[in-house]
């Protein structure tokens, strides 16, 4: 079967479609039409716009797809309260989306976040996360990134709801696609297409500095969160791998500039592993790191992940470890893991589609954790090279 390899009809900016349509003598009035239909949220292919003339449908049709998603399949969890989306494009790759659902609360309205992700599979190899496994596949386009969101809005507005939040810290190192990453946040947050706010929109990365560096010196509204998960390079080495290119103090200094420059407080994920990231040691590591700036850190239990020799901290030790950085004047917030029992975690379900890998690579995967998380724990640094893709 050949992949369909017309262009998403979601990842026009305003003027390419309205060149689109000039070209073809078509009235400028009918791209605001074409917009709601892509962005409106209650039609689900282009034959269903009915505001457009039929010719300029079959026009479209040819040229575009309403939605790069060829297949999605669905599982929930807690009680329907987490959607895991397993989306499956054109050439049969296959990405991941979570949408969460939190009710209102007193003091806090009703939120619907979306979890999407921006490549096909990670190079960073993050090896307690099920992405990381994966190893890299590609990049995605700007309409496979805001299809996932569509997807999404779609089954909310049936729904009367609509989607508050948007988080890239699915599938895929945000920062290593930056360019099509920025298109689709231009998309998501502009008025005349998505219009989500920017401070609605949480950009994750695992420590691409220059892409940091970018971002600052655009000096977006929307919200960057950093995956620290170790304040000491040697153990940060082991958990994320191009800690060997950027170590962690050149990642929060920048991080610490964007904070500086936009106003906006910087959001830090620790995933923390029992006996690996969670001592006292490297809780006061944190607090020397992080002392001071305007930081969030969320402390999040390991998602079982397979193939690791690794689990989820004990709630008792995470929260001494909360305890130690809060002492410090470091906002603190322990993360509950959410839809556990259908994969929530990014990658776990095109992970297990990839199959099972041989037992004496998982035999060896897992004694190379061991050994390198041993020694990290010694102060070792790593001599591994960083991984493939994540230079300048």
């Amino acid at each position: 079967m050949t992949p369909d390899e017309r262009p998403g009809l979601s990842g026009l900016t305003p003027d390419a479609l309205a060149a689109w349509l000039a070209e073809r003598d078509v009235p400028g009035y009918r791209a605001r039409q074409v917009a709601d239909g892509v962005w409106g949220g209650t039609v689900g292919s282009i034959d269903e716009m009915l505001t457009l003339p039929v010719a300029l449908r079959a026009e479209l049709e040819s040229a575009f797809r309403f939605d790069t998603v060829a297949d999605t399949e669905l599982t929930e969890a807690d009680g329907g309260l987490t959607e895991k989306a397993l989306h499956r494009l054109a050439d049969g790759v296959l990405v991941e989306s979570v949408l969460m659902h939190y009710p209102a609360r007193p003091g806090s309205r009703e939120r619907h976040t979306l979890c999407i992700s921006s490549q096909a599979g990670c190079a960073v190899g993050c090896p307690f996360c099920a992405t990381g496994e994966l190893g890299f596949g590609r990049d995605l386009q700007v309409a496979e990134i805001v299809d996932q969101v569509r997807f999404a809005s779609r089954r909310l507005t049936a729904a009367g709801r609509r989607l508050t939040n948007i988080v890239f810290m699915g599938m895929g190192e945000p920062l290593l696609n930056l360019d099509r990453v920025l298109a689709a946040i231009e998309a998501l947050n502009d008025r005349r297409r998505f219009g989500l706010g920017a401070r609605h929109i949480t950009v994750s990365t695992s420590g691409v500095v220059p892409g940091i560096r970018r971002l600052t010196a655009l000096g977006p509204q929307f919200t960057l969160a950093v995956s620290l998960h170790a304040a000491r390079d040697p153990l940060r080495d082991v958990l994320v791998p191009l800690n060997r290119r950027w170590p962690v103090a050149e990642v929060v200094e920048a991080a610490r500039d964007h904070s500086k420059t936009t106003g906006r407080r910087i959001s830090y994920e620790v995933t923390m592993i029992g006996g690996v990231n969670d001592t006292e040691l490297d809780a006061e590591a944190m607090v020397d790191l992080l002392r001071g700036d305007h930081a969030h850190v969320n402390l999040i239990p390991m998602n079982p992940v397979a193939h690791t020799p690794w689990t989820a901290s004990p709630m008792p030790v995470i929260e001494r470890f909360a305890t130690t950085l809060r002492a410090a004047g470091i906002e603190t917030t322990i993360r509950r893991n959410r839809g556990q029992e259908v994969g929530a975690a990014c990658g776990q379900l095109a992970a297990e589609r990839a199959g099972e890998p041989p037992a004496p690579a998982v035999a060896r995967r897992r004694a190379r954790l061991v050994a390198e998380s041993a020694a990290a724990l010694l102060g070792e640094r790593s001599h591994e090279p960083s991984p493939v893709g994540v230079g300048e």
